[in-house]
């Protein structure tokens, strides 16, 4: 090869090795996996080991986050109030509801009032249907009214039953969790009933917009 067929190539470059910015997790480890610590990292470590490193990392994290205080105490109040709507449920359902089904001429339980609006093929016009569940086997078009008043009286059980145990709570505790509001004069929006300021159109509720537009 003549000197001038070496101008044309250029230099050569003797191959020592791969380039560093070519080597696995040799550059920026982190840029790649987020769940890597620069301090976790060595020169000398292989992917395996950072992947075990990654995996100890993303599990310990979760630990914390999964066992925090306030994550337990949100977990422990939910299992404690499916239990309490259950036993307001059963109240309402097994308790409360048939006794007025007795009082009141509704010849069966009120969750199996219904209308029928349209009968289904097996239907009968002097038997009609016993149940619910019978109609709506029988592809007939219903209106379960019955079902919804079974459920909106348990909602209204539900809900004066925690009212009164928030009330006995504060009571005994002197803990405000129940707290009053009213409406705010200028802006007609619900506030604190002790609230001194708006905390939606900033007026001052203790007198002082007034005397300040009678100024």
């Amino acid at each position: 090869m003549t000197s001038a067929d070496m101008d044309m190539v250029g230099p050569v470059v003797p191959r020592t090795g791969i380039a560093p910015s070519l080597l696995p997790f040799r550059d920026d480890p982190t840029a790649s996996n987020p769940f890597l610590d620069e301090r976790d990292l060595e020169q000398d470590d292989t992917v395996m080991e950072l992947g075990e490193r990654a995996v100890k990392r993303v599990w310990g994290g979760f630990m914390d986050f999964a066992l925090q205080g306030n994550i337990l105490e949100i977990a422990f109040g939910l299992i404690i109030a499916a239990s309490f709507t259950a036993i307001v449920n059963s109240f309402v359902s097994d308790i409360l509801l048939p006794p007025l089904s007795v009082l009141l001429p509704l010849n069966k339980n009120l969750d199996e009032k219904f209308a029928v609006l349209q009968p289904g093929p097996s239907y009968a016009a002097e038997n009609g249907y016993n149940t619910l569940q019978i109609a709506q086997d029988d592809g007939a078009v219903v209106m379960a009214y019955g079902v919804f008043l079974n459920r909106a009286i348990n909602f209204l059980g539900v809900g004066i039953s925690l009212y009164a145990l928030a009330g006995l709570y504060q009571y005994f505790s002197h803990d405000p969790i129940i707290k009053h509001t009213v409406k705010c004069k200028y802006c007609r929006k619900r506030i604190s009933e002790k609230a001194l300021r708006c905390v939606n159109c900033t007026s001052w509720l203790d007198g002082r917009e007034e005397r300040r537009s009678g100024m």
